[in-house]
């Protein structure tokens, strides 16, 4: 709106994400609201490694930043090195490498989709798994090239499905590599309910590797 004459350098670090126990006001993964915004950049991280270096990048961004970070990953350990290192926003990466099928994941969502990777390779299936890493830029080069790969893409995230990243992501996968796709895109959302209190409950609303194994064999046969 200013042309350039205004700059708004702030970073927003905010909780996000299911399974704590902590009900409907405060268990949602909103940070796919914000994704919609233009002129807002979201950020995902699903590890320490990529926690810290997309937190550098974003301090120099003139831009306003929401930093959602998923409450069940502050427990998560993983290495990060002495040396000062940076991650751009926008790119994706690859947590696991595989040739049978694409997994799209971001957030907590990651080692949900690691551990689905796992339970299809003891039965001779290897997954790609992408990590987002960014809601916005959004970073679908990577995940495009890998399902030109392996033909197939299940996308799984925390959000409940209606209006969410998957569908998103979904339809780009439609829209630019529909040739070679070898069945539909796959999803696998939250539960649309109010996030129950009760923990039992609460547990049976969110994605789990085997309900991304289940809808893999629904969709696949694989």
């Amino acid at each position: 709106m200013s042309n350039g004459q205004l700059k708004v350098p702030i970073i927003i670090r905010t909780v996000t994400g299911g399974g704590g126990q902590l009900g409907a006001t405060h268990s949602q993964s909103l940070e796919v609201w914000f994704a919609t915004v233009p002129g807002l950049k979201v950020i995902v991280p699903s590890d320490p490694y990529d926690a810290l270096g997309l937190l550098r990048t974003a301090m120099k961004d003139d831009d306003p930043v929401i930093f959602a970070e998923h409450a069940l990953l502050y427990r998560i350990k993983g290495e990060v090195p002495t040396e000062r290192y940076e991650i751009p926003l926008g790119q994706a990466t690859l947590k696991r490498t595989g040739s049978d099928i694409t997994l799209v994941a971001y957030s907590r969502m990651v080692h949900v989709a690691l551990e689905a990777a796992e339970i299809l390779s003891e039965k001779g299936v290897e997954a790609d798994v992408v990590d987002l890493r960014t809601l916005r830029p959004l970073d679908t080069s990577t995940v495009i090239e890998s399902v030109k790969k392996t033909n197939r893409a299940v996308v799984v995230e925390e959000f409940w499905r209606t209006g969410g990243m998957a569908a998103e992501i979904a339809s780009t996968i439609q829209e630019t590599a529909f040739d070679y796709l070898d069945g539909p895109v796959g999803r696998v959302g939250g539960i649309e309910v109010p996030a129950p209190y009760n923990g039992t409950l609460e547990a049976a609303t969110l994605p789990t590797a085997d309900k991304v194994v289940e809808t893999i064999k629904n969709l696949y046969g694989i």
